[in-house]
């Protein structure tokens, strides 16, 4: 973990309701949406920083993702109010963001995971085995304005 345990930690929230196309034949949430409630969080994270996807191409960097992790923890079933909370935890080397999705009206945990982001250089397709320097500013910015 990166995180200096005097910053604050950058977080971005997102509430929404499940929907029926999400779900499966038994009526709970497809385990593969879990993803794009992920993803769709992460943007507003990144939003908060500056570095919007479109920013991370801009800069000259691609950030795929290299590992993950879900923790199904209760079923959501569809027509369900969920909050979705994202937080970035490691910033220096890769990409880390924790997540964990509530009951937005019980605040009971039903599912928590991981992404893992390498930048890629867009040039030159290699790895970088540390965050580029445009990205570590604007976290570094972000905590210097809180």
């Amino acid at each position: 973990m990166n995180q200096d345990p005097s910053l604050p930690l950058l977080t971005a929230e997102l509430t929404l309701t499940t929907h029926f196309q999400d779900a499966d034949p038994m009526g709970v949430i497809y385990h593969g949406n879990y993803f794009r409630f992920f993803e769709e969080v992460r943007r507003l994270l990144m939003e908060k920083i500056n570095y919007s996807y479109r920013d991370m191409q801009a800069s000259g960097y691609l950030w795929p993702i290299i590992d993950t992790r879900v923790k199904y923890v209760k079923p959501i079933p569809f027509d369900h109010r969920i909050r979705i909370t994202a937080t970035l935890t490691e910033w220096e080397n890769r990409l880390k963001v924790d997540y964990v999705i509530y009951d937005a009206k019980t605040n009971v945990r039903m599912t928590k995971g991981y992404t893992m982001q390498v930048a890629v250089g867009i040039d030159n397709h290699e790895m970088c085995f540390a965050s580029p320097t445009v990205f570590t500013d604007k976290i570094k910015d972000w905590h210097d304005k809180q």
